[in-house]
């Protein structure tokens, strides 16, 4: 029976960054004692919840389990708040689904080979690709001049060659990564900040 003197959970949010998603939520406050909060899960197609491993609980977050870490799968989360006998009203999540609602940092940059005309990035994807991802990297490059023109090239492949360019010359370049989803548009990544290098000499 839930306490009308103790209040639920606010700001109830999932957070996922790369796919690696947690439940995190504000503290209640309250007089005396700790309060314990117990997180469950249930997904659009299975009317009952389901634990997330964090019951009784301090925390004020709950991360997902490997059972919740489906892309696809459209979930609704839920808290309360616990002190002693009392129990708080369960405050809910808005439907979360990790292929549409999760950030996607910016790609890694492993290595630059430099070259009297090009720049030969190695980079790597933000997170583990599953089976059948279709990413695409969008590499924006300029001459670090005062008055700079962005070019852009794009691709799947993580090994990129930006060509044509003016020996020992300083070049600039930033990077992101788009994910091909479900619903056939492109989740966008965060871009990698300017990174710059000077081209040789020949």
């Amino acid at each position: 029976e839930p306490s009308p003197h103790l209040p639920a959970p606010k700001d109830v949010e999932v957070y996922s960054y790369n796919f690696q998603s947690l439940l995190r939520w504000s503290p209640v406050p309250v007089e005396n004692g700790s309060v314990l909060y117990t997180a469950h899960y249930k997904t659009e197609s299975f009317e009952e919840w389901g634990s997330m491993g964090c019951a009784h609980t301090p925390r004020t977050q709950c991360g997902f389990p490997p059972a919740m870490r489906r892309r696809r799968w459209t979930m609704v989360l839920r808290v309360r708040a616990e002190l002693g006998p009392l129990t708080s009203a369960w405050a809910h999540t808005a439907p979360f689904v990790a292929e549409r609602d999760t950030t996607l940092g910016p790609p890694k940059v492993n290595s630059v080979s430099v070259s009297p005309d090009s720049l030969l990035l190695s980079i790597s994807p933000p997170f583990t690709p599953e089976a059948g991802d279709i990413l695409q990297y969008l590499v924006s490059y300029w001459e670090n001049t005062t008055s700079p023109t962005e070019k852009k090239l794009s691709g799947s492949k993580t090994l990129f060659q930006i060509g044509n360019l003016k020996e020992s010359t300083l070049y600039c370049f930033s990077i992101q990564v788009k994910l091909k989803i479900y619903s056939g548009h492109w989740l966008e990544g965060q871009q990698s900040a300017p990174e710059c290098h000077r081209t040789a000499l020949s």
